[in-house]
This record gives structure tokens, sequence and C-alpha cells, in this order.
């Protein structure tokens, strides 16, 4: 007899394993149906999360969904857990965890304490039997804070990722977008490019100019070039002024293969950019991409449900202390998240499972022209994320982005989620905003200036 079954309406539902569990209590997402692994009715699934919600938290450190032997995800996992910090929760089932959650019990400080005691398998289970309110009201309490040149995920803050893609990096038009984004107090994340092209030489052309605005302005952020890590790593050995290391990453060893990259190629570029000192508060300084459904499109899941895949490469992030991690959750397409529902719910339970896992999250929240999504969807997401504590978003001109061909959120985006919940940039880089008067307070609130500062007229003339 299966040791996971439950009985909806007089009908026994039995589940094979926990994988199958785990699969089949997610709420709909069209990637688990292309894998077919999801529940084939709503039915099964409100009973793969009843049984789920029955399921002792402890099941997850003795049953492993990839085995340990033939994935090093699960290695790092497993061997990285602390079993001291997850000793307050230790006797718990997934529903009974998910009440402690919501409880008031469940401060900053003792989730902060909490973290490293929790598989991604144990966040992504107790997800799945969450309501959109409760992955906010939950990812509201946590707070995940790191330091490069500023200091971000601190509450009542929210960041943005100045994004200046260019369809051929040309210089001119990334520092208009640069200027434009700086205009309307965007930027302190990160002044963060995806390059047209994998050259090493345009790379460190992009990372050089990009440092040449950060310190011609004095401004209390970081740059990145978003390029494979072997190129951060031989860009660091030239001699390029680089600042955060990036690249994607998913939750098993083969998706991650197919990337192109191992945990020990990932703490090679870790090293790398320690060596070059270049943090003035913090040596936070990886950034990590991720998205539901990657491990999917490699076929590298396992038969592991894209969500609990995507919570797994929050434990590679975790493990390198990254500055930010951002879940790119629209990018993929609609095969693996069809429409602005799938999109929403995937967005927040990314957010609230690298929270809950101390990873400093945030969002690309974004949609491809053939999902079955619009921008009320992602002003929806953007929304509840802000309420929910979202380290940072991204800043795009017009939400358009015209080299990688996606819509996103807009440098007015920004400022609509900040003016309407009450959040402010990163305390340095705000410092900097008003000393620059670029933006004023008022009341309280950030605003725009009624004339362009002077200092950026200049700028202007020379783009001209």
């Amino acid at each position: 007899m299966s040791a996971y079954a439950h009985t909806v309406g007089g009908q026994t539902w039995r589940f094979d394993s926990l994988r199958e569990v785990m699969a089949k209590a997610t709420p709909l997402r069209s990637g688990d149906c292309l894998a077919g692994i999801a529940a084939g009715s709503d039915v099964e699934r409100v009973a793969a999360q009843m049984t789920l919600a029955e399921t002792p938290l402890k099941r997850f450190l003795d049953e492993a969904l990839i085995p340990y032997e033939s994935d090093e995800v699960t290695r790092l996992i497993i061997d990285s857990h602390d079993r001291g910090a997850f000793a307050p929760v230790s006797h718990l089932t997934v529903g009974d965890f998910r009440d402690w959650l919501l409880g008031e019990q469940a401060d900053e400080a003792s989730l902060r304490a909490l973290a490293p005691g929790l598989t991604p398998e144990m966040a992504a289970a107790v997800s799945k039997i969450m309501r959109v309110q409760d992955l906010v009201l939950v990812a509201q309490k946590i707070r995940v804070v790191t330091r490069f040149r500023n200091t971000m995920g601190l509450r009542g803050r929210m960041s943005t990722r100045l994004q200046p893609n260019h369809p051929t990096d040309d210089p001119a038009g990334i520092a208009a977008s640069v200027l434009d984004g700086l205009l309307y107090g965007n930027g302190d994340a990160m002044l963060g490019i995806n390059p047209a092209t994998d050259s090493l030489a345009s790379i460190c052309t992009l990372l050089e100019m990009l440092d040449a605005i950060i310190q011609r302005y004095e401004i209390p952020t970081q740059s990145c070039v978003l390029t494979h890590v072997t190129s951060s790593i031989e860009a660091i050995n030239r001699g390029a002024p680089l600042d955060l290391v990036f690249q994607s990453i998913a939750g098993t060893e083969a998706a991650n293969a197919s990337f192109g990259v191992s945990l020990a190629l990932l703490q090679e570029g870790y090293e790398a950019g320690l060596s070059l000192k270049r943090g003035s508060l913090g040596d936070n300084l990886m950034y990590f991409e991720t998205g539901q459904g990657s491990a999917l499109s490699a076929n590298a899941h396992h038969g592991v449900d894209q969500q609990t895949c995507e919570t797994r490469a929050y434990a590679v992030a975790r493990h390198f202390k990254p500055f930010l991690v951002n879940t790119v959750v629209g990018f993929i397409g609609p095969e693996y998240l069809y429409n602005g529902k799938q999109i929403i719910r995937a967005g927040l339970e990314d957010h609230f499972c690298g929270k809950l896992l101390g990873v400093p999250m945030g969002c690309d929240i974004c949609y491809t022209n053939h999902a079955e999504a619009d921008q009320d969807d992602m002003d929806m997401l953007l929304t509840l994320l802000g309420v929910a504590g979202i380290n940072f978003i991204m800043g795009i001109p017009g939400s358009d982005d015209v080299m990688l061909n996606y819509q996103t959120t807009s440098f007015h985006d920004a400022l609509y989620a900040r003016q309407s919940l009450g959040l402010r940039p990163a305390p340095e880089f705000e410092a900097w905003l008003e000393r620059m008067q670029i933006l004023r307070q008022s009341d309280g609130r950030v605003q725009l200036p009624e004339q362009l500062p002077p200092a950026f007229r200049q700028a202007l003339a020379q783009l001209a």
C-alpha cells in the first residue's frame, strides 16, 4: 500500500512517491502538464495537497526527490542542512508549518534563524498549499539584507535594476537609457546589461563604460554585464572593472550542465570576484537569474515539478552569498507558464520560497508576446510583490526590451510602486538622488523635480 494517500469524496487517491505528491499538489501550470506529471483533475490536485499537508517536514530529509548519488545540487542541499536551525519546526507537518508561518511566532528574527534549517523542497511544499495572500503575508515578514556599494533589502525599500539593453550594444544608446533611468530614480540595485554579443572585447568595453558612468557621477551602485561566468573570469583576468559576477542557474546538476556550469565553476567565479575587492560596504557580489521551467526545457528535471526545481536553484544561489537573485518569471514562455494567472502565482511562489530560504529575491515581472498575458497582469504582480517586500524589480525604457524582445516593468512602474506603497530606494542611492537634485522629498514621498537637474544637462547635450 502506498505511503501517500488521501480519500476525497469517497475516492481514495494513492501516490507512489513524495515526488509525485509534490508534482500533483502544484497549482495548475502548463509546464507540468507538458512534462506529464500534473494532476489529472482538480479533485486529484486537492487530494495531493491534503496528502502533502499531512506529510512531516522531516520526510524531506529521508526521501530525496532527486537521488543524492547522482546530483550535486541534492548533495549540496543535504550536506549543508543545519539541523539545529531546523529544530524549532522539525516536529511539524507541512500543513502545521503553514500555520506556524502565518502565526505571530514567525517573525523576522525567527524566520532569519530558521532559513539554514530549511531545504528547498520544504519551502516548495508549504508554498503549494498556500493562497496568494499567504505567500504575500509571510514573505513581507522576511528581510534578506545584502551589501556591495549600497544596501539592498531593508524594510520599506524597493530597488531597481536599470536595464539599458541595446540590440547592437551601441554605447550612445546604452548611455541614453542609463541617463533616462537615473532621472527616474532607477538603478540602485545595479546598472545591468544583457549584451547582444558574447565577444569578450565588447563585454570589457561595456564594463568600462558602466564603471566610467558610476565613477564620473559618484553613484553608489554597482554594474553587471550578464555574460557567462567563464567570460566574467576572463574579463577579471584582463583587468576589467567588474563588480557583480553573473550566471543563470537551475535546480539540478544536469540543468546547470546545460548552462555550462557546475558548483565548482561557480565557486571559481565567486573567488575571482572577491579578489577584486570592489565592494565598499560588503562583499555580496554574485548575481543569479533563475526561472521556472528551465530544468524541464533542458530535459533535466528528473520528473520533479518545475516549481520545486526552481526552488532548488535557490539552494545553489544561497551557497554563494549573492547580492541579488532574480526570477525572470514570465520570460520562458507559455509552454511553462501559460497565462497571467500562472505567471502571477509563480512570481509570488518564487519570491516567498527564496526569502524563506534566506535568499535576496527580486523578480523580472515580465511576459513574452506569445503568452496569454498583458501589462495589467504585470501591474497586479508588481503591486503584490511590492506589498510582499520584494528586494528589486526591473527598470526598462517604456517596459519594452528592444534587445531581448519581451515586456517587463518600466522606470515609471517603479515610481508607481514606490509612491503608492510608500517604498524608497536604497538609502545610499536615495541620498545621492537628493544630492544630484534628481528626486526630492515632499511629505515623506519621493517626487520628480520640475526641471532637469544641472548635473545632467551637459550629459544630455553630449548625447544629442
